[in-house]
Formats: structure tokens, C-alpha cells, sequence
């Protein structure tokens, strides 16, 4: 099946540029020059990812981002921000509203096509063996359904949030440095923006709530998540 990918830019040029080389990597790819025709094909074309840039006529990429997260047929979408907006104060609102990755321009297609191909692998990752369930105190991951309760109840989450607590999870107990966790989440080289973990960080302790605290973090290197016994008190 050919994955599909809405790139929304109000720049021709960018546009182009981009469309052209996820054509030619293999995705049906489809285009949006304003928000409201963005959340229109995110609603009618269901695309797998949406490229995003957040300074748009109207609609700005920031709002469209919160309406994807906030509606249940469009709130699984990947989404990757393309943005001439360089500053930590932007990339940190972008990635607290759900965006799975944060490049800005100048850049590179090869290196987007490849954080797009890395995303998708994300989304699509075959399940585990059935009955392969973590249970950390009144949190359980069913890796066969990619599916995560707290208490009995579901949490929503991105396909990069998912990634970033079953590997915690899995690993609890022990540090994994951002460096270990840009590669195995985000399938990025070590020296690119490690803050990006952070935020991702930021965003699953919220919603896990009060079990937001074992999600620990380990000042200068990364994090941890405590170790804790069924009734949900950390070891």
C-alpha cells in the first residue's frame, strides 16, 4: 500500500521541493497552501503524515496541529513541522502540541524523506506476540494492540509518545540518555536537538498524571522510569 503525506506550505517553492522528493521515495503525496484547506484533506484524504509548517495565511500551523491532536479520525496522523522557526521557544509549544518531529529550514529532503520513512515505521510497527503486556503499578501497555491504561483507563497517544514510554518501560529502572533515546524513537543521530526528547517527555508525563513522576529525570543525561511494584508504588 502506497502511504500517503499532506505537505502543508504556502510556499510554491517549498512545496514543490518537497512533494517531489517523497513522490520520488514512493508516497502518493498530496498538497495544502492555507490551514483551512489542510484540515480539510487531513479530514477527507486521512493521510498517514502531514508535513507542517506553522506560519501560514489564516490558520496558523500552531492551530491546525491542536485541531489534528483534538479529533478522533485525525489525532493518530503523524505529523512533522517544517518551519523556518528556529527558536527553542517555538520548537518547545510545537512539540508540546503533539507534533512528532521538529526540522527547520534551511533543510535537507534526503534527511526529511528519511525522518518521514523513520515516523512511518513508528506508525506501522507490526505487534508483538499476543499476551505481551507490561504492567507498571496501575499503568499497562498491551504491545499487541499498541494500546496504554492507566487505572482501566485509555490514554491517547502519539505514535513517538508510544515509542518513548513502552522503551522506559521495558528498560524501567535503568537511565537511557537522550542520545539513546533520539536513536531508538526517533531513529536520529545523537547530536540532533535532544531537547526534543525533553518535550516529548514533557507531553507523557501529563498525561500520565499523577504517574508522571516515574518518568524520572537524571540531570545532564536523560531519563528513568522508577521501578515499581502492581499497586503502583515506585522501588
Amino acid at each position: 500500500m502506497t502511504h500517503r503525506v499532506l505537505v502543508v506550505d504556502d510556499e510554491p517553492d517549498i512545496t514543490a521541493l518537497v512533494a517531489y522528493h517523497l513522490a520520488k521515495a514512493g508516497f502518493r503525496v498530496s498538497t495544502a497552501a492555507n490551514g483551512r484547506d489542510a484540515l480539510v484533506a487531513a479530514r477527507e484524504e486521512r493521510p498517514d503524515i502531514v508535513v507542517l509548517d506553522l506560519m501560514l495565511p489564516g490558520v496558523s500551523g500552531y492551530d491546525i496541529l491542536a485541531e489534528l491532536r483534538g479529533r478522533p479520525e485525525t489525532r493518530d496522523v503523524g505529523v512533522i513541522v517544517l518551519t523556518a522557526r528556529r527558536e527553542e521557544p517555538d520548537r518547545i509549544q510545537g512539540l508540546s502540541l503533539g507534533a512528532d518531529d521538529y526540522l527547520t529550514k534551511p533543510f535537507s529532503p534526503a534527511e526529511l524523506v528519511l525522518r518521514v520513512q523513520a515516523l512511518l515505521r513508528r506508525l506501522t510497527a507490526p505487534a508483538v506476540a499476543s499476551g505481551s503486556v507490561l504492567v507498571v503499578g496501575t499503568l499497562a501497555i498491551d504491545r499487541a494492540a499498541h494500546r496504554v491504561t492507566v487505572a482501566g483507563r485509555e490514554l491517547t497517544l502519539t505514535a513517538t509518545e508510544y515509542k518513548l514510554l513502552d522503551t522506559l518501560v521495558e528498560r524501567r529502572g535503568r537511565v537511557q540518555a537522550r542520545s539513546q533515546l533520539l536513536e531508538t524513537v526517533l531513529e536520529a543521530q545523537p547530536d540532533i536537538q535532544t531537547r526534543t526528547i525533553d518535550m516529548h517527555v514533557q507531553r507523557l508525563r501529563t498525561k500520565l498524571g499523577e504517574l508522571g513522576g516515574l518518568i524520572e529525570t537524571v540531570r545532564g543525561f536523560g531519563y528513568r522510569f522508577a521501578a515499581a511494584d502492581r499497586t503502583g508504588t515506585a522501588k
